[in-house]
Parts: structure tokens; C-alpha cells; sequence
């Protein structure tokens, strides 16, 4: 994976680095909340999403897809931003603490190393149809589903786009 860091070394490349950090929070007491997803295209609903994860602890990690995890998921048109630029816009937001990118289709190990004693997902989810629910309850983690906001969809905005240019 490319190495590159902004602001501040928010982004974290290397998963010992990741486990070092997570294990120094228990000494301070600070409570670690965890999100992953695409964020291709950074939207409104995605800032609000990532500012309310935020409130719920002290430390905001998100797990970042890779290129290639984002097109085995979403197709081969995506991403529309390529992991730099997704892993530089969401350094940028004050809610975001750490970024750790994943090659994995599922965030399962990412969760096994941080143990969070949150985990957040999008009002997509269920705690029912979460694919992550048992590994969650096993480290002991809280499952907490925020609502979506508003009409925002990375899926609608690229929608908007095509019909607008008639691609």
C-alpha cells in the first residue's frame, strides 16, 4: 500500500502502530469508538455521521476500504476517489482521529486489533444484519446504528451526475 501522511499522522498505515496506540488507551481511560466504510465521496451525511460516531467516545478510528475492496464491493466503476484522496479529505474533519486503510472485505480483523468499545454503522444496518455482530459481542463491544441524514448517498450523487451529463 502507498505510503503517505497529513495532518498530523492521523493516518495510520501500519496495524502494530495501530495496536500500540489502541493498547496505550486503555492506560488513559479514553474510550475508543470504530467506523469503516468507503466514504468515496465525501457528503454531508458522511460528515454528520462521522461528528455523531465522534460524540459517542474519545477516540474516532475509521477503517478506510481499499480501491480493491471498494470495487469487489461496489462494482468496477468505483471508487470515484482513489484511496489518497479519500484517506486527505477524511484527516481533514476534526471528528476523525485515525484512519487505518483495509484490503479485507470485512473490517473483522481491524475490529480484533482495536477491541473499540464502540462500533458504529449507517442506518443500512441492523444489529440483525450487521455481518460483524458476533466478532463485536465477542470482544465486548457496543453495537450502536446511527440514522442516515437527509438524502445523501455517494450512489445518488454519482446517479445526479450521469443524468446531468448524459454519460
Amino acid at each position: 500500500m502507498e505510503q503517505f501522511y497529513c495532518n498530523h499522522r492521523k493516518i495510520i498505515l501500519d496495524r502494530e502502530k495501530l495496536a500500540s496506540l489502541c493498547g496505550k488507551n486503555d492506560d488513559f481511560q479514553q474510550s475508543l469508538v470504530f467506523t469503516n466504510g468507503c466514504f468515496d465521496i465525501l457528503h454531508p451525511g458522511h460528515v454528520i455521521y462521522l461528528q455523531e460516531a465522534k460524540a459517542l467516545g474519545d477516540i474516532l478510528i475509521v477503517g478506510l476500504n481499499s480501491d480493491e475492496s471498494i470495487k469487489s464491493l461496489k462494482g468496477s466503476q468505483r471508487p470515484i476517489n482513489c484511496l489518497r484522496d479519500r484517506a486527505i479529505l477524511l484527516a481533514a474533519l476534526e471528528s476523525v482521529d485515525y484512519i487505518v486503510p483495509f484490503q479485507e472485505s470485512s473490517p473483522v480483523a481491524l475490529l480484533k486489533l482495536i477491541s473499540p468499545d464502540i462500533y458504529v454503522k449507517g442506518g443500512d444496518y441492523t444489529r440483525d444484519t450487521l455481518p460483524e455482530t458476533p466478532i463485536v459481542d465477542a470482544i465486548g463491544a457496543t453495537i450502536k446504528i446511527l440514522p442516515f441524514v437527509g438524502d445523501c448517498s455517494t450512489t445518488k450523487i454519482i446517479e445526479k451526475i450521469q443524468k446531468m451529463g448524459n454519460f
